[in-house]
Order: structure tokens, then sequence, then C-alpha cells
């Protein structure tokens, strides 16, 4: 069973939630930019969250199905078409075997997620099927879909129309935004900043460089000062580290971000915010930051993904949920 690549758009590719366990090597984690999309993509379509699904920045692809099955498009900027007919998104939708469908760029959003029904079906490398870009490896051969490709997909399960109809309404989706204030836990080099460096940081708004990628997110303000230098010992970095080079610019970092790095973090954005700062849009986006605790954050994020367990459970569920 196959999804046909009809046109693959810009950057589409093959992610999932990443491989963990292999930065003692030096392979980045990678997977899906906004997590918390790809995780509600599966959910809508039956899915587990880690399972693989399709994710679609810049310019969306057109696919062809060769076989029925459910799909549900989330993220955000973007919209669907089925068929040439405009369907909703984070929505669960039937499509027969032989339908197109379109993924189409709008405003305000970068990247958004195709989930289907039996999941993504490929050879995992390194116990994840997410596409390393830089590394070449992951997915579809390591790179972006092109013309032609034919992506396996899993088996179908009985009863698609059970699966269809399902959404995540709004009120359960993070608060995508242009101009985000992100949650941050200061450290863990930020003695190694002025406390005016710091305030700085703390009190003005940076502009998302078109410089950012999947490795990391560049952002243009006023720079941050440090009390001794920028250049440390080389150590661990993670998704949301945001480091400050000796140009006093914030770099936040992203999926494909290295495991290392020997420039100072001031900070660590909160995972909750992370797929907020994913969905900025480069050259027009302006972030800000506040500080906040570990166990606030922690709060805030069992609170979303507590949100999206329940957001797509169906009556039946619910009734069951109620009678056990």
């Amino acid at each position: 069973m196959f999804i046909k690549v009809l046109s693959p758009g810009f950057l589409t590719t093959v992610q999932d939630l990443g491989r963990y366990g292999y930065g003692r090597f030096g392979v980045p984690v990678s997977g899906g930019m906004d997590r918390f999309a790809l995780c509600a993509a599966n959910q809508l379509v039956g899915n587990s969250w880690e399972s693989a699904v399709l994710e679609f920045g810049i310019e969306g692809p057109t696919l062809e199905f060769e076989e029925d099955c459910v799909i549900a498009v989330t993220g955000a900027g973007f919209s669907l078409l089925v068929q040439d007919k405009p369907m909703p998104m984070w929505t669960s939708i039937i499509v027969r075997r032989g339908w197109r469908i379109q993924i189409v760029k709008e405003e305000k959003g970068t990247w958004s997620y195709l989930g289907i029904s039996g999941g993504v079906h490929l050879a995992p490398v390194l116990s994840s099927q997410a596409t390393y870009l830089r590394g070449g490896f992951g997915g579809m051969g390591g790179a972006a879909l092109k013309n032609g490709d034919l992506v396996p997909i899993g088996r179908q399960p009985y009863g698609l129309g059970e699966l269809a109809g399902h959404e995540i309404p709004r009120i359960y989706h993070p608060k995508y935004t242009e101009s985000p204030t992100l949650d941050i836990i200061l450290g863990p080099q930020d003695e190694r900043f002025t406390q005016e460096g710091i305030d700085t940081f703390l009190a003005n708004e940076y502009c998302l460089s078109l410089t950012s990628d999947r490795m990391g997110y560049r952002l243009e303000g006023p720079p941050v000062k440090h009390s001794a230098g920028a250049d440390i010992l080389s150590d661990g970095m993670v998704f949301g580290s945001v480091q400050i080079p000796p140009n006093g610019q914030p770099i936040i970092m992203m999926s494909e971000c290295p495991t290392t790095g020997g420039y100072t973090k001031i900070a660590t954005v909160a995972s909750v915010d992370l797929p907020v700062l994913a969905q900025t849009s480069p050259g027009i986006s302006r972030i800000r930051f506040q500080a906040s605790t570990v166990e606030a954050a922690q709060a805030r994020l069992r609170e979303l993904y507590a949100g999206l367990k329940n957001a797509a459970s169906s009556p039946e569920d619910d009734l069951m949920g109620f009678a056990g």
C-alpha cells in the first residue's frame, strides 16, 4: 500500500518523534518540528503518537492514494484540498483509492503534518523513521520527497468509517501566534552573562531571521552581553536550548540541532512552548521571553497533552470511561 507523490512541494519529509539514545554518537534527535501537531495527526487517525507522518514546510505536496484510508492534517500555515474541495484541518477524513489531496500554503504558520491510518511504514534507522536531512538518513533515503516517490503505509484497520469525523477543537491547540512570549528556564550558563545582558534578553523582542532552519532559529535584536566571553567547553544541547554566540544574537536550537555546542546557553525554552516557537514565520515573527520555573513549565505541558488525549475521544469512548 502506497501514497504516490505527484508534486513534492518544497520540503516534505517523513518524520516521527525522533531518535533518542544516540546523542553520545553525535546523532541528533531530529523528528517533527511541531511535535504536538504531529501527535495530534496520529491520534486523529487512530495511530500511536510515535507513528511516522509526513511533515510539510514552506510549500505543500500533491498526493494520490492507492488505498482507502483515513487522513488528518494538523499544524499551522496550510490548508487541505481533497479532490479539489476544501476540507477542515485537525479533522479525520476518509479518502478513497485514486483520490488526490493537495496541501496548500497559507499565512501564519510554517509546519503541517499528514497523519495516515496505519502510519508511514518504512524501515527504521537507529530506532526511528525520522528524516535527518543533514545526515542523509532516515525517511525516504534521508531526503525530502520527490516526484514519483511511492511512500509505503501500514495495513489499514477495520472500521475506517468509525475513525472519520473526529476533530480536535481549537481550544485544545497550542496558542499559535506570530508574536509569542515564550516561557524559558534560565541556565545552564546564565552566570556567564551580565545582569544587563539577562535583562536585555527578557525585556526585548527579537525578530526571527530568514536564515532559520530545522537546526536552529536565529534571532535578531538587541545583543545580549556576556560577562566572560561566549566560548565554553562543548557540552550538551537539546531542542529549545538558547545559545548566545559572540555577536550577542540568540540562536534557539531546533529539531535537528547538534548534540553539543561550544557557546554559552542563557536559557532553555519550555517544551510546552516549542510548538508555538516552531510555527513562527522567518522574517515576520517577533519573539519575547519570560522566565519561568521547571515546575510551572511541566504543569503547563501536562495540561496541554491531557487536553489532546481527551479532545478526539468518541462518544463511545466517553461512555466506556463513564461505565468503568
